[in-house]
């Protein structure tokens, strides 16, 4: 329950620290978030907030949405999302106002959501990680198949889910714990540690990591010499006579 930002996923660079390090990072434009919808426990049930991303024709909107966006005095955008949000965050917040990437900082651990690429159609090995059969000696154009899928007459059919080949890809994605490097404030960019789902101007969504940092446990200290206590004797075993 935190408030996040709508972006679009710009490419991959790197960037050096102080020590010399390069460090790979994807850059997110963030930029012209606006709000289009505050959502009330009294009219609505809960607390959220709904932004708008990018900009569309007004010939693409149909009334409804064109209603909606005058509705907040905003230009309609193609890309809505909706953050749910503590009771106290909506007094910073209006309608038709902007959200920029001040609500993040250098450090912070974020969650970016977005669709993967587009595999098509896949087989086993390829979507799956099955392992291909042998290629020779005796194998007949086999060495690529999922091999037996069923049971025997009983049940007698194949359980939905069974991992088979199918469409690959193209589906929403999240990519948790995922470091924010640089802020450019100006150009209302995020540059985040490593790789995020989707390809070069596909729509992401950031917010802050919903998954609590887990303590790192100090280590144990080693056993002293003189604590070790010897291990008992085993008797001897007797030969057989």
């Amino acid at each position: 329950m935190s408030l996040g930002l709508v972006g679009r996923k710009v490419g991959m660079t790197r960037v050096f620290t102080e020590d010399g390090d390069t460090v790979p990072v994807t850059v997110v434009d963030v930029s012209n978030n606006r709000v289009t919808q505050i959502k009330m426990p009294e009219t609505d049930g809960y607390c959220a907030v709904q932004l708008a991303y990018g900009q569309r024709r007004p010939a693409r909107v149909n009334k409804a949405a064109a209603g909606h966006f005058a509705k907040a005095g905003v230009v309609a955008g193609h890309t809505l999302r909706e953050f749910r949000v503590h009771a106290d965050q909506l007094a910073s917040l209006k309608l038709g106002g902007a959200v920029g990437v001040d609500i993040f900082k250098v450090g912070q651990l974020v969650d970016v959501s977005g669709t993967s690429h587009g595999k098509g159609f896949a087989g086993v090995i390829k979507r799956h990680h099955f392992s291909s059969n042998r290629a020779s000696h005796g194998n007949s154009v086999s060495h690529n198949k999922p091999g037996s899928i069923g049971q025997n007459q009983d049940p007698g059919r194949v359980f939905p889910g069974k991992r088979m080949a199918g469409h690959m890809g193209a589906a929403r994605r999240t990519v948790q714990n995922v470091e924010i490097i640089r802020i450019d404030a100006e150009r209302q960019l995020l540059l985040i540690r490593g790789a995020l789902p989707g390809s070069r101007g596909g729509g992401v969504t950031v917010r802050p990591t919903s998954r609590a940092a887990r303590p790192i446990a100090p280590p144990k200290p080693g056993a002293k010499a003189g604590d070790a206590k010897p291990a008992a004797a085993k008797p001897a075993v007797k030969p057989e006579k």
